[in-house]
């Protein structure tokens, strides 16, 4: 099927819905994008983008222009709270033949995002507040009072989905337990590794993300915002937590913290009204799979709209291609999550033992083609 005469909204400037303005721009559609931030995001912190997500940004033909600005992570090492190693992966090894896992300031991935774009036209300050069914098309209401109908409606708004609530009976991502604060600061090791030390419940982790800094993430279990979560942080973990949260001291801008939530869905369409990305299947972020789910939506939505007869056609393939990998990466969140709340002298020996073999099981079905 040929996207002439269709028009199609995405909802969301992020990663899922820049990364289908670029698969689908040969597609023939009129694209409009709408995304609630007043423009685009020039702060935030890091992010790491394993094989199967630079796969997709070479199939975007966007990998070139994230490679300008990212760091190869070669090695990821796994250590418990007192710094002793308990297992390490050679990445570059594991990922060969699928794509190189990197790592940069979240605000470099969405610039080369937008440079994907081209001229389609992104309203920014804009979400839509109803969605109205007219026979096979959708009528938005946008909170500018202005009404468009639209043959597709992309929600790519993420794990708080403006779309999601409005079409999908208002239902709300669940929380996992877990109150993340992400900060960056001063790189202090030349090594392009990523590193994650392991406490009771919770895990500080480390990755470089430039010459020059360093993204640091502390998973501090269910409280919110916890007063004094700093010295007790220092005093958990060993080196370089206490040289990490220097930074703050003297420059807490970088600093976001929220929960950690994860979507669940009977189904991710409703008529004409698709929900991708995070909107649809958010998980906890212990396998950084978010941003590589959202690629791989934006690829296999395009195909599957190219081969279809009808959207009707495409939305049910590709649910029906998508699903068991989504499900995949849900399931293996939940494996890893349990076994890093295991009571530490146990789970040291888990992991000093298999550590490795679980790591590689996985992300074993990721290394295919989606």
């Amino acid at each position: 099927m040929r996207g002439d005469g269709v028009r199609v909204l995405i909802v969301g400037g992020g990663v899922a819905g820049l990364a289908t303005v670029a698969a689908l721009r040969g597609w023939g559609a009129t694209i409009d994008v709408v995304e609630r931030a007043s423009g685009p995001t020039h702060s935030g912190t890091g992010i790491y983008l394993t094989g199967n997500a630079t796969r997709m940004l070479d199939v975007l033909g966007l990998r070139e222009s994230v490679a300008d600005v990212a760091v190869e992570i070669t090695r990821q090492r796994s250590a418990n709270q007192r710094g002793r190693r308990l297992f390490d992966i050679d990445v570059a090894a594991l990922w060969q033949g699928v794509g190189p896992c990197v790592s940069m300031p979240r605000a470099h991935l969405h610039r080369a995002l937008l440079a994907g774009v081209g001229d389609t036209p992104i309203r920014w300050g804009r979400q839509p507040v109803a969605l109205l069914a007219e026979g096979d098309r959708v009528a938005v209401e946008f909170d500018d009072d202005s009404t468009e109908r639209y043959d597709l409606v992309l929600g790519a708004d993420g794990v708080n989905s403006t779309v999601r609530r409005l079409a999908f009976d208002g239902q709300a991502a669940r929380d996992l337990g877990q109150y993340a604060y992400r900060w960056v600061a001063p790189r202090v090791d030349d090594e392009p590794v990523w590193s994650v030390q392991l406490g009771r419940g919770r895990q500080f982790l480390t990755i470089p993300i430039s010459a020059e800094q360093t993204y640091c993430y502390y998973n501090d279990g269910p409280v919110a915002d916890r007063p004094g979560w700093r010295d007790e942080l220092a005093a958990t973990f060993t080196e370089p937590v206490a040289t990490m949260l220097k930074a703050l001291d003297y420059d807490d801008s970088t600093l976001h913290a929220g929960p950690n939530q994860e979507v669940v869905l009977d189904s991710w369409s409703r008529g004409p009204v698709l929900l991708i990305g995070d909107a649809a299947h958010a998980t906890s972020p212990n396998m950084a799979q978010g941003a590589a789910m959202a690629l791989e939506d934006a690829v296999v939505l395009a195909s599957s709209l190219a081969t279809a007869d009808s959207v009707a056609d495409a939305l049910r393939g590709f649910e029906a291609r998508r699903r068991p990998r989504a499900n995949w990466v849900l399931s293996q969140t939940h494996r890893r999550d349990k076994a890093t709340g295991l009571p530490p002298v146990l789970r040291d020996l888990v992991l000093r033992r298999l550590g490795e073999q679980m790591f590689r099981s996985n992300y074993g079905p990721l290394f295919a083609q989606p």
